[in-house]
């Protein structure tokens, strides 16, 4: 049976302009312009869909991302028009003058403006963001749908199936956030085949900084990635799987232990690297069915992190998992998890422009809670999406 086309109202009303507001707050017009000139995108041609414009209604795709195309960058438009850029007058290209213009941006552009972008955003009082002045951060991967188009099957592949073929190829993504704010710091992805190690490798040497203490779970754990995290200057907290060897080497009074790490290549154990362990279960100690955790960090002195305090802390790696579904679900109300792009170059894009999105909603957040002593993990991230799209008057990057 047909369905009927989703539109926005004739005319559009205050509260879909201002939310191109927020996304022009987080991004504004002279960075995408900087941005555009060091990547080569630049253009003094006079376009119906200049790439400045184009750049934000990537990341209004992500707010509405069960709405047309067309009818998104109608919004796009007349929020930039109302917002005062005499530059973007509105417009309605067709859906291929959309194509060829965000094929034109290609996807270098988004990747370099989010590098500039994406931050830390928590402050020294900021509520639940810090362990004894230790930036707490979070690393780990997800997948997400893209189109079955035959380009992107050949680059990014499908996930197993128990039964047939999996229905969707597959991007796998990276991310390091900062726990207490959600907010995503760094992004790395690529194909369903790819590792997350792999990824972990090329997106920490930049991503990570003296002062951050990062939590990962058992899957990332390897000499050489921890070697890279180590060289950082950042504190580390992770969890190994039982079958790694581990030398009791020294007791310490909080019930940790001192041992020593080595490359699977250093056959003769002469050049390890000295960490801490710290064992412990949940549930109850008798019961077989209580899971084991066996934590690694390089800080060494006890004083500094006793032991019970440090296995509690790393429950919070869990946040990482509730900024994956705010991605994939609730950043869309309808609850669409399916990328659209129908290429690899524009599934690219259409990504950063997701994490964008997500940036300029978390900004609200942070913010709000800063202003009412709040942590941020008590605001709704659903009712926040509501409210950028409806509600928001102050939220303008242009008071009315």
């Amino acid at each position: 049976m047909a369905r009927t086309r989703k539109t926005f109202a004739p005319q559009l009303d205050i509260a879909h302009i201002l939310s191109v507001g927020v996304l022009a707050h987080t991004c504004p017009r002279s960075l995408i312009d900087e941005v555009l000139t060091d990547v080569g995108k630049g253009s003094r041609r006079k376009r119906l869909l200049p790439a400045p414009a184009v750049v934000y209604y990537v990341m209004a795709l992500a707010l509405w991302r069960t709405s047309p195309l067309e009818e998104v960058l109608r919004v796009v438009s007349a929020g930039l028009h109302w917002l005062g850029d005499a530059k973007h007058p509105a417009t309605q290209p067709c859906k291929a003058a959309i194509s060829q213009a965000r094929s034109r941006l290609g996807a270098g552009v988004m990747r370099e403006l989010a590098s500039r972008v994406l931050r830390p955003l928590a402050r020294s009082d900021s509520l639940g963001a810090w362990y004894r002045g230790m930036r707490i951060m979070a690393l780990d991967g997800a997948c997400m749908d893209v189109p079955d188009e035959a380009a992107n099957a050949a680059y990014f592949g499908y996930p197993s199936a128990s039964r047939g073929a999996s229905a969707f190829p597959q991007i796998r993504v990276l991310a390091l956030i900062e726990c207490g704010t959600h907010i995503i710091v760094g992004v790395e992805h690529g194909p369903f085949r790819r590792s997350e190690q792999e990824m972990a490798e090329q997106l920490l040497p930049t991503a990570l900084q003296p002062g951050m203490l990062l939590l990962a779970d058992r899957n990332f754990y390897g000499f050489p990635l921890w070697q890279i995290a180590n060289a950082s200057g950042a504190r580390l907290l992770w969890r190994v799987k039982a079958n790694l060897k581990l030398a009791r080497e020294h007791d310490l009074p909080d019930g940790s232990y001192l041992s020593r790490i080595y490359s699977i290549k250093d056959r003769a154990r002469k050049n390890g690297m000295q960490v801490r362990v710290i064992e412990y279960s949940l549930g109850k100690e008798a019961s077989a069915s209580s899971e084991k955790y066996r934590l690694l960090t390089n800080i060494l002195d006890h004083t500094l992190a006793p032991a019970d305090e440090l296995a509690t802390l790393y429950h919070e790696r869990w946040e990482v998992e509730g900024v994956f579904s705010e991605l994939k679900t609730r950043l869309c109300a309808g609850g669409h998890t399916t990328l659209r792009s129908k290429t690899p170059e524009l599934v690219e894009q259409e990504l950063w422009g997701l994490v964008l999105a997500h940036f300029a909603v978390r900004q609200l957040i942070v913010h709000a809670g800063l202003l009412h002593t709040i942590d941020p993990d008590k605001l709704s991230f659903t009712h926040a999406v509501r409210t950028v799209k409806r509600r928001l008057p102050q939220a303008a990057a242009i008071p009315p």
